[in-house]
């Protein structure tokens, strides 16, 4: 019972940070994510500057679940949405047309489509259904750097330059996520 009022106080305070402009670090299904406000320009951009990325290769978006992209999702066939949808929640992310533009170009960079993933690891899930919508993941790692697998690798290599870490236990996965551009079906990375 304690745990469980304990995750949930942390869930609250992650989910308040994000509101706030902060960036965190949380585990996703591989390796430790960094996170933040999709919709805050300055959050995402200081998100950037941590990893030391370019705003021209775009983020990915994770959510809770289908509802939180389902405008994104509404302007697809029904053969893309099936395929999308047969391989979620879990660890696929699909580079997704925006057609009615509603992402962010911080967030889409100099792409007309975005990366987006339906998570299956339980916190991830808990934290977009508390924050209320998708948040930026991204490897918890500069450029170039191998991505951590613990929370100890974060606040080494991160620590004083992000706001938080939402502690937890990676999932099963080997790897990060497959990225399949839905337009082409082509696997960018897998």
């Amino acid at each position: 019972m304690a745990t469980a009022a304990l995750n949930s106080w942390q869930l609250a305070q992650a989910a308040n940070s994000l509101l706030n402009g902060e960036v965190i670090a949380y585990p996703t299904e591989a390796i430790w994510g960094l996170g933040c406000d999709p919709e805050n320009e300055a959050a995402t951009l200081r998100l950037l500057q941590i990893k030391k990325r370019p705003v021209a290769k775009g983020l990915i978006l994770v959510a809770g679940s289908i509802d939180q992209i389902e405008d994104l999702l509404d302007p697809l066939t029904p053969s893309q949405r099936r395929r999308m949808l047969a391989t979620w929640p879990g660890p696929n992310t699909w580079l997704v047309p925006d057609y009615n533009q509603l992402i962010p170009d911080w967030i889409k960079g100099e792409h007309d489509s975005v990366a987006v993933r339906v998570s299956s690891h339980p916190l991830v899930v808990a934290l977009c259904l508390r924050f209320g919508a998708p948040l930026v993941s991204t490897s918890a790692n500069r450029t170039g750097q191998r991505p951590p697998t613990t929370a100890l690798q974060v606040v080494k290599h991160l620590g004083r330059e992000i706001d938080g870490v939402l502690h937890g236990k990676l999932g099963d996965e080997a790897k990060p996520s497959r990225i399949i551009d839905l337009l082409s079906g082509q696997v960018l990375r897998g």
